[in-house]
This record gives C-alpha cells, structure tokens and sequence, in this order.
C-alpha cells in the first residue's frame, strides 16, 4: 500500500466533504489537495482503471458528451469514474479518480471517462494513458487564455504526442478536428452529421468560418455544405485533404419541440436515434458517445435506450417548469456555442422571454469581443415572438449594446444588475416560455435562483 497515496486519497475526501457543507460543489479543491500531497495521485489512479481510460476534449459539448458516454457505460454494467460536473483541469480529473478510490488506494474501476480542457490536454496526458480520445470540435474560445486557434490545435497534438498508441474518435465535419488522424497516424473512428442536417430557418449562411482554412497547405477549403460554423463537408484545392468518411453518420435529423432525431448509418447498418434534447449540436454529442461505445464493441439498442433518456445537466438546455411556463437553461463561451442556443430560441414556439448574463471573470475570459461574433442580427431581423430581453452580469451593459446594433428595437431591452430581480422578471414575463443564457461564472448562481423559483411555483424538471 502506497502510505502517500492513501493519505491523499483521504485528505481529498475530507476536503470535498467540507466543501459540500460549505455549499460548493467540490469537484477541484480536492484533486489539488490531494497533488499537493502526492503529485503522482492521478498516474498512479488512473493506471489502476481495468479495461481502458477514455478522454474527452475539444471546446464545446466536451460535458454533455462525457455525461451521455457515462450513462451508456453504467447503463451497460460497467463501474465508470468520471468527472460528471465539467471540473475539467488536472485537478478536476484528479478529483473523480479520488472521489471513487478507497482510502487504501484502490480504485474498483472498469472505466474512466475524462473531460479534459483543451489546453490541459499536455498535463493531464503526460500522466494518464488514454486508450481512446474524442475531440468533439475546435471553435475560437476566451481569446484571453487561448488566442488563437492554432494554440488550441497545438495544445491538442501535443497532449497526444505523448501516447504511444492511442484510437481517436473525431469530428468528421470539423476540419480541425479530423486532421489529427494525419497528424498522429493513430487510428481513427470518424463521426459526422449527412447532407440536409441543418433543420429548415437556418443560420449557418451568416455564421463566421472559424476554420476554413486548410491545416496542411493554408488554402481556404471548398464546402459543398455547412452545417454550422466551420462544420460541414468540405476540401482543400490546394492539397489532398477533405472530409473523412465517418464510419458513424446520422441523416434526415428532425428537429422537434423538446427533441431531436436522426437516421443513423454505421457499419452497414441503421437505427433512429431519438434524444429528448434540444438542438442540432447535441446530436453532434450524441453520435461522438454512441461512435465512441461502438468501438468498444457495446450493445448497440442498449446504447440507443441509453441516450434515449439522456437529460440536460447544469446549463446544457436545461429545462425547468415555473408555473407552467417552460424555462430553458443554457451556458454560453463562444460564437459557435452561441449562435447554436440562439438556433435552438429561434426554433421554439410561440413567443419568449430572453435573459442573457455575460461575467468577465478569469473563468469567463476577460476578452468579451467575441460577442461581436454572434449572430445576434437573426434576433433583430425578426424581434416580434420575442417579449423582452433582460441583460445581467458584470458586462450586461454591453451585451445590450451589442443587441442594439443587431437591430433589437431598444424598448424590448432592460439592463438589471440585479439578478435574482432579473430572473424573476424573466421568468414572470408575459411570453409563453423563457430562455436564459448565462456565462460560465453566473451559471451555477442562476441555476440555484432558477430552481428555488421554480419549486415555489411549479416542479424543475
């Protein structure tokens, strides 16, 4: 028995006991404890897991995807540790180990699915062996911490570069994504959306190309079609790189009230797939799990009922009920990431309450420019279902600007500092439904408000 291990162990234990009396969630403080103790806490852990570490990157749809994966390999009898909460540094990954291991230093583990952030890709695989890694996508994000998207692309090769062997499960459609199998050599399951994806009302015309240049020759890529962003089916006039053929695509996706679903093609095969989940990007999360599942050869209906009663965690679409008026829950980081719920508002029925909270935390990134980025215009080229829009946050004075020059008639804007008072507004408004979109520092505040509002006068969902 490792004596540093084990006292570790139990130190992040007692650390992340404290932190839930004191009301946090607990899903860091402990790993950093437990390294300052023992620095080789995470190594020795995740060595322990008996039939393969998953690893789970990129920058948008990196928890719902880890969430949706747990499920389907607990649903299938497996013992999975995950970091569930999105605490995606080295010390929120090392926290999940601990928080399963026992305080001998074992860790009764068959799987261990890990979000990892982009730029702690190289920390937290120069410690654990991964035996598969999914990036989901490469989107421009908190230009304060990570510049450009070559950073971002660097940091993903060079966490990678330090396995041996390793199978990738990446995003056919993303460009950036899908050049890592040429990159590394390792092998690749490749996953993507068909021709027709975007539902009908679309926006994808007016979104910016984060990646439309070639990431071998620099020639801007060729697309037949996008879906959102730079996803879509594309190649380059310059050189010999183009879209993969996924081994796993879905077709025909329906984009209903409440959920989503598809055609799904894989290995000579098909299924619907059917998710109550709102938005296109979701079904994106949903076929890099399954694609994911498949390769470790699971039960391929065992898998579709799993995600099949998958449910939004924190901020992810949430859904909750104020006295019968359905509210929505949904963080925002980025352009892609926003232009996506934005989508999903524009796709719901009937007319709408809209609260938007923009924090410039460290957390947040300090550089909110990328507001500017946003198709906000698809707001104000039709404002009429909209009722409201209650702007909130450390910047919510500029997030109203920025909806003034998308055409937002300036009537239909409030600016409150306050944001219990401005969630209560929201959700007591007069439209039909409400969404809220917070950044990642005011997400856990609103949620608690949201939920405390809504088992006042209704069920959360």
């Amino acid at each position: 028995m490792n004596l540093r291990l084990s006292l570790a162990i139990l130190a992040g234990k007692f650390t992340a006991m404290v932190s839930r009396i004191h009301g946090h969630k607990g899903s860091s403080l402990p790993g950093m404890v437990a390294r300052k103790i023992y620095p080789g806490a995470l190594r020795d852990l995740a060595a322990q897991v008996s039939r393969g570490v998953l690893v789970v990157s990129g920058t948008n749809g990196k928890t719902t995807t880890t969430n949706m994966l747990t499920g389907i390999l607990s649903e299938a009898g497996y013992r999975v540790s995950s970091n569930l909460e999105g605490a995606n540094l080295i010390t929120g990954v090392t926290t999940s180990l601990v928080r399963d291991a026992g305080i001998r230093g074992k860790l009764p583990c068959d799987y261990a699915v890990l979000e990892v952030d982009e730029a702690s890709m190289p920390r937290v695989l120069r410690e654990v062996k991964a035996d598969v890694v999914i990036i989901t996508n490469i989107f421009r994000d908190q230009l304060d911490r990570y510049w450009e998207l070559d950073k971002t692309t660097g940091a993903i090769r060079e966490g990678l570069g330090q396995q041996k062997q390793v199978t990738l499960i990446l995003n056919a459609d993303d460009p950036l994504a899908a050049q890592f199998q040429r990159i590394t050599g390792f092998p690749a399951v490749f996953y993507g959306l068909g021709a027709g994806a975007r539902a009908t009302g679309d926006n994808a015309g007016s979104q910016a190309r984060e990646g439309r240049f070639c990431p071998f020759c620099g020639d801007a890529l060729i697309y037949d079609y996008f879906h959102y962003s730079q996803l879509g089916q594309y190649h380059c006039p310059g050189c010999d790189f183009d879209r993969p053929g996924p081994q796993v695509e879905a077709f025909e996706p329906q984009v209903e009230e409440g959920r989503v679903r598809c055609r799904l093609v894989f290995n000579g095969r098909e299924a619907e797939l059917i998710l109550q989940v709102r938005g296109l990007y979701n079904l994106y999360n949903a076929v890099a799990a399954f694609s994911a599942g498949l390769h470790l050869g699971l039960d391929v209906p065992g898998m579709l009922e799993s995600l099949g009663r998958y449910r939004p965690i924190t901020g992810r679409m949430e859904e909750f009920n104020y006295k019968g008026k359905p509210a929505y829950l949904n963080l925002v980081k980025n352009p892609a990431g926003f232009n996506e719920g934005l989508a999903a508002l524009c796709a719901g029925k009937g007319s709408k309450d809209v609260f938007i909270a923009i924090n410039d935390n460290d957390a947040d990134g300090r550089d909110i420019s990328w507001l500017w980025d946003v198709d906000f215009e698809m707001l104000g080229r039709d404002h009429r279902p909209y009722n409201c829009f209650i702007c909130c946050g450390l910047r919510g004075e500029e997030m109203a600007v920025r909806l003034k020059y998308a055409g937002v008639p300036i009537e239909k804007i409030i600016v409150d500092a306050d944001v219990t008072r401005a969630i209560k507004s929201t959700l007591a408004g007069g439209a039909g439904s409400a969404y809220l979109f917070s950044t990642y520092t005011a997400l856990w505040p609103i949620q608690r408000i949201i939920k405390t509002l809504a088992l006042e006068g209704g069920a959360a969902r």
